[in-house]
């Protein structure tokens, strides 16, 4: 008697389905720490403003991050140069625009901007990333573009003035330079080769951007001098080349590959409402109500916008 095989297809295993539910919570949660930890870094930024040339800020930042991502980095980009050699344009852009020019923009704009202006500003960079996204042929939805826009309105109305804030200045417009540089960057992310680990991504860019910066820093040395290493520099340099740039450019990364720039990007509209807080509790920039009334705006359109797609 011949024997008939089961051919009743094996039921799917529940891992599967629970790993991508799960995908853009973590996803989210990622960009929220990010945007947590980068906020500390314009609060570091005008805090260092009057110690640290903005140059020399930036350079010993990546020397910093460099040191922190090596470990875990160093070995995997030597075992993939073949693939970044292969994607070299790629990896030099987003150095330039991620490494090498976002953070000596935001330095530069520390030494006359509050911090608090640093990150209402910065918000900006969410609708760049949507408009790129949707450039790409991606669908938004109605829930995001709804909670783009309120957010975006809350924001506008701190740097309109709704917040007490100061008048527009010239720190205020290389922060619109970094925030152009910051969003590009995110929307760049969504080429990077899938094969290409996150940590030699990280490694490879930093290096690359630390020797973009190179130049620069020696004349910043010959025309400004170097400054005075104490626990008031040093420390916060760690904080922003170990926390700001290793962890939460990793942390960034990751979430632009599970959620992408535009959903990520409504996470990263709380950036100000962080600075403001920061700013307020170490540094005693000013805050009032009408402010208060802008960053919950701002909360109500995070919340909406980085729901699900609809």
């Amino acid at each position: 008697m011949a024997v008939v095989a089961d051919r009743t297809p094996a039921p799917a295993s529940p891992a599967v389905p629970a790993a991508r539910a799960s995908a853009p919570l973590l996803g989210i949660a990622l960009a929220a720490l990010a945007t947590l930890v980068w906020s500390g870094s314009f609060v570091t930024s005008r805090a260092l403003a009057d110690d640290v040339p903005p140059i020399q800020h930036a350079f010993w930042r990546w020397v910093v991050a460099l040191a922190a991502v090596a470990p875990f980095g160093a070995r995997q980009a030597w075992r993939q140069r073949e693939l970044i050699r292969r994607h070299l344009g790629f990896v030099l852009l987003a150095s330039l625009l991620g490494v090498a020019a976002y953070n000596t923009l935001v330095n530069q704009a520390g030494l006359t901007t509050p911090a608090a202006n640093m990150g209402m500003i910065m918000a900006a960079s969410p609708v760049l990333m949507a408009v790129f996204e949707r450039a790409g042929g991606v669908r938004l939805g109605g829930r995001r573009v709804a909670g783009l826009l309120i957010a975006c309105g809350g924001v506008l109305l701190l740097v309109g003035g709704g917040g007490g804030r100061a008048a527009f200045g010239a720190g205020d417009l290389w922060m619109l330079v970094a925030a152009c540089c910051f969003g590009s960057y995110s929307a760049l992310l969504r080429h990077r080769p899938a094969e290409l680990g996150g940590a030699a991504f990280l490694f490879t860019t930093f290096l690359t951007g630390a020797l973009m910066l190179l130049p620069v820093q020696g004349v910043s040395l010959a025309v400004q001098g170097g400054f005075t290493p104490t626990p008031g520099t040093v420390l916060p340099l760690l904080y922003v080349g170990v926390a700001s740039s290793a962890v939460a450019f990793f942390a960034w990364n990751k979430a632009i590959a599970l959620v992408g720039p535009t959903r990520a990007g409504v996470v990263y509209y709380l950036q100000p409402v962080c600075v403001s807080l920061l700013s307020w509790a170490l540094l005693a920039e000013p805050t009032g109500w009408a402010q208060a009334l802008c960053m919950a705006l701002i909360l109500g359109g995070v919340m909406l916008g980085a729901g699900s797609r609809r």
